[in-house]
């Protein structure tokens, strides 16, 4: 309840719920008092001709167990949040609870975890739990974007392939699992020039990769491609350190094709890795990125 964005909000949930409660125990003393109202213990209301509304008392049963409920509430809201900002006795709240809980859990599983601290990737990607742990890490985790086969889609990365916008060391992985990653391409349809610079640049882009283009444009293209080159390199292979992709390995993450190349020049685009430090500890972290560093390593593993 402490997130009441004016205190009157917790004065009047706290009224309603006690006034709430002596009602109901106002109500019950009315209901139990048993008043005769004609000579034949009936209200004195006939329906259908015969069908009599009797005045008989509660039952002691459910009389006994409404009591009860109502006590019980009265205890609960005393030692339990209910009241308002007020938050019990007992001082117990479910982001409290919660937080507990990660604690435990995290302190039960550093024992798994803690031979696996000083382990390179090679040596991790060798151990089948650990890979168990970092399979169910990723399932958990980066599948919802990746894929549960981490071959990707549209605007999320293939981690199997050995293509890195930052780079594909266990470190880097690591690094980029805890603080997460933010790419922006910015709309550089301005700096290129026209329209038509636009597409000439598209079909120099794609030559790049030796993927089918046109020629006469492409050559006409290079020339403005020194817009893209402050962070795609003047031969287009990309920066690890900004992220900037290589444009020369036939690896599309946006679309392929001349369309799909002029909508990114002309709009730019952002993407979000979002980060996983706060979610998951060191240890699972580096679990889980040697078994990403190892998706992309298998032909090379499996030789050796």
């Amino acid at each position: 309840m402490s997130d009441f964005f004016h205190s009157g909000w917790s004065i009047f949930v706290a009224a309603a719920t006690v006034l709430g409660l002596v009602w109901c125990l106002w109500l019950l003393f009315v209901a139990s008092k048993r008043k005769v109202m004609a000579d034949d213990n009936t209200t004195g209301h006939v329906w259908d001709v015969d069908l009599k509304e009797m005045n008989n008392p509660l039952p002691r049963w459910w009389l006994w167990l409404f009591i009860i409920t109502v006590v019980f509430a009265a205890i609960y809201l005393a030692l339990y949040p209910g009241l308002g900002r007020f938050g019990g006795a007992l001082g117990w709240s479910s982001a409290g609870q919660y937080e507990l809980e990660q604690q435990k859990a995290q302190q039960a599983m550093a024992v798994v975890y803690d031979k696996y601290k000083s382990m390179s990737a090679e040596q991790l990607s060798k151990d089948p739990a650990a890979m168990g742990i970092g399979e169910r890490l990723f399932g958990n985790n980066c599948a919802g974007c990746h894929g549960s086969n981490a071959k990707g889609s549209k605007g999320f990365p293939n981690l199997t392939d050995g293509d890195w916008l930052y780079g594909g060391s266990l470190e880097t992985i690591a690094e980029t699992l805890t603080k997460g990653r933010m790419g922006v391409m910015p709309p550089m349809a301005a700096a290129v020039g026209t329209a038509e610079d636009v597409r000439n640049v598209a079909n120099y882009v794609l030559s790049l990769s030796g993927s089918p283009h046109n020629s006469a444009a492409a050559q006409l293209g290079k020339a403005k491609f020194v817009t893209c080159a402050a962070c795609h390199g003047p031969e287009g292979k990309g920066n690890p350190a900004l992220g900037a992709p290589n444009l020369s390995d036939k690896v599309w993450l946006h679309g392929w094709g001349e369309t799909a190349i002029v909508a990114m020049v002309n709009q730019g685009k952002t993407n979000v890795m979002p980060p996983f430090g706060e979610r998951l500890s060191a240890e699972q972290i580096h679990v889980l990125a040697a078994y990403v560093w190892s998706l992309s390593q298998a032909s090379t593993l499996a030789a050796k």
